[in-house]
C-alpha cells in the first residue's frame, strides 16, 4: 500500500490526472469532493457523479462532504462582485482547503493535496501559500507533467461533463 492522501476534488475532469499521477507515484488517495462553491445544486450533483466515475474505474473510496452553500455564501460576503481570479476565488480556495484539512485530520490521513492546481485558470502559487498555513498539506502542482491537457484527453475518453464555469453563481454570471 502507497502512502494514504486525501485529495480534495473539485470534479470528475480535474481528477483525472491527478489520480494517475497519484497512483503512479505511489499514493493511496482518498477521494473528497468538498465543494460548497458550486451552484446550482444540481451542478454540484453532476459533478459529484462524474467523479464517482473516476473513482469507480480507479476502486478509490469517495467522501461526499455536505453541501453548505450558505457558509460559502458567508465567506465570500463582500466580494461577490470581484472578478474571477480575486480575492473572492482566495477566500473560496481557503473554504475548501481548510475543510479538506479538517477531514484528513478526522480521518486520520496525514497528507492532504488539491485538484484545484491541475487548472489552467487557477494560480497554483496562490493555492499553496494558502495550503502551507495549513498543517499536511502537500504542494503538487497537477499541471506539471501535462496535467491539464491529461485532464482533457481522459475526460474526452470516459465521456465525464466538462463545466465552462468553476463554480459558483457569480462565476456563472460573468460567464453569461
Amino acid at each position: 500500500m502507497g502512502k494514504r492522501i486525501l485529495l480534495h476534488v473539485c470534479c470528475g475532469p480535474c481528477s483525472t490526472s491527478s489520480v494517475e499521477r497519484l497512483l503512479s507515484e505511489g499514493y493511496e488517495p482518498v477521494l473528497f469532493f468538498s465543494n460548497s462553491n458550486i451552484f446550482p445544486h444540481d451542478e454540484f450533483i453532476r459533478r459529484y457523479e462524474n467523479l464517482l466515475v473516476v473513482a469507480r474505474l480507479n476502486n478509490l473510496e469517495v467522501i461526499m462532504d455536505d453541501w453548505d452553500h450558505g457558509s460559502w455564501l458567508d465567506a465570500v460576503k463582500g466580494h461577490e462582485a470581484d472578478r474571477e481570479h480575486g480575492e473572492r476565488c482566495m477566500i473560496c480556495f481557503r473554504f475548501n482547503l481548510e475543510r479538506a484539512a479538517r477531514k484528513a485530520r478526522e480521518l486520520g490521513i496525514n497528507a492532504f493535496t488539491t485538484t484545484l492546481t491541475v487548472s489552467r485558470f487557477k494560480p497554483s502559487a496562490a493555492i499553496f501559500s494558502i495550503g502551507d498555513s495549513l498543517p499536511g498539506f502537500e504542494k503538487i502542482d497537477f499541471k506539471k507533467k501535462d496535467g491539464f491537457n491529461r485532464s482533457v484527453i481522459l475526460s474526452k475518453e470516459l465521456g465525464l461533463y466538462r463545466q465552462d464555469y468553476c463554480g459558483c453563481e457569480f462565476s456563472l454570471r460573468d460567464r453569461r
